[in-house]
């Protein structure tokens, strides 16, 4: 070996682990894979170490995101043991974990598997947040400072779902896309700068639970929104319906997001219903198969090296071939758990009793390489990771460990 071969051989490994935000739902990517790299993999040796813990009084499940050195969470207020109508807006330090601003506003005092739903997102500075009645905030991040909000509800003779809102705020460029479900509305573009309208879309019908996803199908970019009674296409720059797939559960809880595969879209939703492949071709759609093999409640699935991976009740992780729904393998020990990718590797949570296992991503078999319990008890929130760290949280509290 020469020595300028050896000389870099050693600068490569001085090279720090490639660290990145989560300052959305399901992550930079919208796809629950954090691109970071270098996360220790041996917990027996080196397990994931507490930085801090934050306790939350909302009794709930919304994620957090991170962005700008903090982290961002909504919360609900309760004083002496009794729930009020107010949401709080929370920016904690994503070192320490101390509260840098705070924002309370009205929503509703109605207990409700907890009170907010959705995750924050932040984008250039300012962060957006959408609570269960339908009240859309946008705030500086660096302050807490209210720039606009809008009740889209009402603005746009929207619809609540059984549950209330759910979705997150989605960025896509200039646009903040939200699914009030009112006429001519099941989809609309904001600009996020000041909220105002720039163009609004799609049949009236009740909005479901799962984050728009922006994909390019066919070589045509649009919108995939899978609301409370099907899957529907829009295109990206006027809105203009492109396609549309009946998909009905019992209470029309469509929660999971789609899953963008080349041209077609992989659906999963719970009670009884399963998951399918829908093919879109121009301004046709049809399932090309449906299985139940995943019946995802809430969490959502990830693709990783062309196989999907995803919790699914009652109780299962599950790695399926899409290409024809197959199943490559299942485990048991996930009930309505929630799963983050990282560095070749899964974060799973066990909804049931707060484990969290470190999987290896492999189509092969279940390999479990490492467990621990972050909070326990009901852990239904997907985990994310961000600047070498993982946070969970359960019902009652936010914990942050190194994953270093």
């Amino acid at each position: 070996m020469t020595r300028h071969l050896l000389m870099m051989l050693v600068m490569l490994t001085m090279l720090p682990a490639f660290a990145a935000d989560w300052p959305r739902f399901f992550g930079p990517n919208a796809n629950g894979i954090s691109p970071e790299t270098g996360i220790a993999k041996d917990w027996g040796a080196h397990p994931p170490r507490e930085r801090w813990r934050v306790a939350l009084t909302d009794d709930g499940y919304a994620a957090p995101a991170v962005a700008d050195g903090k982290v961002f969470i909504v919360d609900h207020e309760k004083v002496d043991g009794k729930f009020t109508n107010r949401d709080i807006v929370r920016a904690l330090d994503f070192n320490t974990g101390k509260e840098v601003w705070q924002f309370a506003y009205e929503d509703t005092h109605r207990h409700d598997y907890g009170f907010y739903r959705s995750t924050p997102a932040y984008d250039q500075g300012r962060l957006y947040t959408l609570s269960r009645m339908g009240w859309l905030i946008c705030f500086n991040a660096k302050t807490g400072e209210p720039l606009w909000h809008r009740n889209i509800i009402a603005d746009f003779r929207g619809q609540l779902p059984g549950w209330q809102m759910s979705i997150s705020p989605f960025i896509d460029g200039e646009k903040l896309i939200i699914c009030p479900g009112g006429e001519s509305a099941a989809v609309v573009a904001l600009n996020k700068v000041n909220g105002e309208v720039i163009w609004h879309s799609g049949p009236k019908g009740v909005p479901g639970y799962a984050t728009p996803v922006a994909a390019t199908i066919n070589g045509v970019q649009q919108y995939v929104i899978f609301a409370g009674e099907q899957l529907m296409g829009f295109a990206a720059q006027d809105g203009a319906p492109l396609w549309s797939v009946p998909w009905k559960t019992a209470h029309n809880v469509n929660a999971a997001m789609p899953l963008v595969i080349g041209n077609t879209v992989f659906i999963t939703s719970n009670y009884g219903r399963g998951c399918g492949l829908v093919q879109v071709n121009g301004n046709q759609a049809a399932i090309l198969w449906e299985k139940k093999d995943i019946q995802s409640h809430f969490s959502s699935p990830i693709l990783y090296q062309g196989n999907i991976y995803s919790t699914s009740d009652p109780g299962f992780l599950v790695c399926m071939n899409p290409a024809d729904g197959s199943v490559r393998w299942k485990q048991r020990g996930f009930e309505k758990g929630a799963l983050v990718a990282v560095d070749g590797v899964m974060l799973v949570l066990d909804g049931a009793n707060g484990d969290l296992a470190m999987v290896k991503l492999s189509p092969e078999s279940y390999q479990e390489l490492g467990r621990i319990k972050p909070l326990g008890g009901q852990s239904w929130t997907a985990p994310i990771v961000a600047n070498g760290h993982v946070l969970v949280r359960n019902r009652s509290a936010l914990v942050c460990l190194s994953l270093k």
